[in-house]
């Protein structure tokens, strides 16, 4: 079994993207197309937000994590697919308030740049996979609040 496979317990070391511990191990992508799997211990979350230029498509693969969207809270199940749209719309944040893991693969397009929006953390980031003036890789946080 390779570290691309999505049933292993290999996980990529790095930073915590999710907000709020998570693990994660990126899978083979092209130049538009990405995805990723996830698992989030017990009481663990992304954080509530949407982007202005990517989809993503949210398969369960463990668990029970419960999605909050524009329209409330609901517990999703096994195998469930949820799709978020661009823009506010697509709004869109995970918890797993359960005792046991939730693995759940995360599937998008790439788009760059990109600008994706936290309502209750008040904050925008901006971010593209090209250089910046800095000449790193853009990545910038503004604080609203």
């Amino acid at each position: 079994m390779s570290d691309n496979n999505i049933w292993t317990d290999e996980w990529a070391p790095g930073e915590d993207w999710s907000g709020g511990g998570s693990r994660s191990k990126r899978l083979p992508r092209g130049d538009e197309l990405g995805a990723s799997v996830y698992e989030l211990g017990p009481g663990n979350w992304v954080p509530f937000h949407f982007h202005h230029a990517s989809e993503e498509l949210l398969v369960v693969l463990r668990g029970r994590p419960t999605l909050r969207t524009a329209d409330g809270r609901r517990e999703l199940s096994e195998g469930e697919a949820v799709h978020f749209p661009v823009g506010p719309a697509g709004v869109h944040g995970l918890s797993n308030d359960t005792g046991e893991s939730v693995r759940y693969l995360m599937a998008s397009t790439l788009r760059s740049p990109e600008v994706a929006e936290y309502p209750d953390l008040g904050q925008i980031t901006a971010q593209a996979r090209t250089g910046s003036q800095t000449g790193e890789r853009l990545w910038l946080i503004h604080d609203l609040k």
